[in-house]
């Protein structure tokens, strides 16, 4: 286990805080403003080394770059949104979609990505 540093404990933070699956960029961006002198190579690191603790998991949206948000959240999905790019957590699911799959096929799991614009974006672009 690596030690804890100010900056993996910056970033720890940022990621915690967040509301939302964060971009590394997002993450150094926030974490920046505790440790003014952090740079991208440190905090995808930091990602890689807090994912391996199970502190913090990847969120893979289909071509897209991962995002990274706190182990633990209840089965849930996302929204990405297309206009500003942000990606949010959706605290709902449609249930067993089972149904759904060719007959004699067993689903295992399930992934679902919704895709629009989100509150902000709606509300500045009138």
């Amino acid at each position: 286990m690596e030690r804890n540093t100010r900056q993996r404990n910056a970033i720890r933070e940022v990621i915690q805080q967040a509301s939302r699956p964060l971009l590394p960029q997002e993450v150094l961006e926030a974490a920046q403003t505790q440790v003014p002198g952090l740079g991208i190579a440190t905090v995808y690191r930091s990602l890689k080394a807090l994912a391996e603790e199970g502190v913090i998991q990847g969120v893979h949206l289909p071509g897209e770059n991962p995002r990274y948000e706190t182990v633990g959240h209840a089965h849930h999905h996302h929204f990405l949104c297309r206009h500003c790019q942000r990606v949010f957590d959706v605290m709902a699911c449609p249930g067993n979609l089972a149904r759904l799959a060719p007959s004699g096929f067993v689903v295992e799991d399930h992934d679902l990505t919704l895709y629009g614009r989100c509150q902000t974006c709606v509300t500045t672009a009138g």
